[in-house]
């Protein structure tokens, strides 16, 4: 039997970057901004784990900022207090760090060894050159390859993340990065579709006329064939959009951009629908279908606001009826008499795009 696996998330301010990236401003995406406060981690610490079940493993994750950038005597005393918890409690297996592609080094993972950190998580974003001085990142595409291949050399969990529509981004240059995160096989991958934040220069350039925020619509366009990209070359996705927090909400922190609380069943919903629309054709179905899955799946076949079964419907004068199937699992489906799996149809959709 696979053990669920919880997360608790210790998020600290924005001091290890040596510079703010146009998208940037941690304050407001953490709700951190200051110093570290050890106690707030241990208390933070102390409530999750009250309310975690016995069964469940446990990964104590910092976010925010750039870990290996800080100070080496904060790293260590965040680190000891991770430990600390993982000596008392079995169920935490993982202590994970974020950073940057720049803030690698033999010596700091030799020192993130030392202190059990088990997953490394880069903020890669893009792998075009263009992109990344336009996002004013601080380094170079090279680095990239260079850190992941240490993180993976010393046996450390590889993520990467990514993000759709920065300054001088377009479809082929994030399906370009994509296929390089490919090449350089992390364990897993978060994509993002940039959001304009409050207080940042990209809010400055986009009221400056300078850079247009992507909308959901392309954005949608975009990561559906990234997402396909990973999940065909057996890559993990861990995650499609920014969560929303208090402190992340549209009209708020967020000015412009593609923000949506699920962003990711956006995408999911396309796919599926993309999928039923080449169905259709190639069986030359008439009138309509009948479209069988488990309950979980209701929302994502029938699209936000039924917009998958009106644009069917629409386009190709077809009704489109879904039914729940509670015999299906969530990875089988059944259009008309033909029952697929979703590895059927991911694999059609892979040759439709590409």
């Amino acid at each position: 039997m696979i053990m669920k696996k919880k997360i608790i998330p210790i998020f600290i301010p924005h001091q290890g970057c040596p510079n703010d990236c146009v998208f940037c401003n941690q304050k407001r995406i953490t709700g951190k901004g200051g110093s570290i406060d050890f106690e707030e981690i241990k208390s933070d610490i102390e409530d999750s784990l009250k309310t975690i079940k016995p069964d469940t493993l446990i990964e104590i994750a910092f976010f925010g900022g750039s870990f290996t950038a800080i100070n080496t005597e904060l790293q260590r005393k965040c680190l000891e207090i991770a430990n600390y918890y993982k000596g008392i409690d079995a169920r935490i297996r993982d202590i994970r760090i974020s950073t940057r592609p720049d803030a690698i080094s033999k010596e700091k993972l030799d020192f993130l060894k030392m202190y059990n950190v088990t997953i490394i998580e880069l903020g890669v974003q893009s792998l075009d050159e263009q992109v990344l001085i336009s996002s004013e990142r601080g380094h170079d595409c090279l680095c990239v390859y260079s850190s992941s291949s240490q993180i993976q050399q010393y046996g450390f969990t590889l993520g990467l993340q990514m993000m759709v529509g920065l300054p001088n981004d377009s479809q082929e240059k994030a399906i370009y990065t994509a296929r390089e995160f490919v090449k350089i096989k992390p364990d897993y991958v978060r994509i993002y579709p940039v959001l304009v934040i409050k207080d940042t220069k990209l809010e400055e350039q986009m009221l400056q006329g300078v850079y247009s925020p992507i909308s959901v619509e392309d954005s949608i366009e975009i990561v559906k064939k990234i997402y396909l990209l990973f999940v065909q070359n057996k890559i993990k996705v861990i995650r499609i959009g920014l969560q929303a927090t208090q402190e992340i909400n549209e009209n708020e922190s967020v000015i412009a951009g593609p923000f949506h609380p699920a962003f990711g069943e956006l995408v999911f919903s396309r796919l599926y629908r993309d999928y039923l629309e080449a169905f259709l054709i190639e069986h030359k179905i008439q009138e309509s279908i009948i479209v069988q899955v488990n309950k979980s799946l209701v929302s994502q076949l029938v699209g936000n606001k039924k917009e998958n079964i009106s644009y069917i419907y629409n386009k190709l004068n077809i009704r489109v009826r879904v039914k729940e199937n509670n015999k299906l699992n969530i990875y089988e489906l059944i259009f008309g008499n033909s029952k697929l799996s979703i590895n059927d149809i991911y694999s059609r959709l892979f040759l439709i795009y590409f």
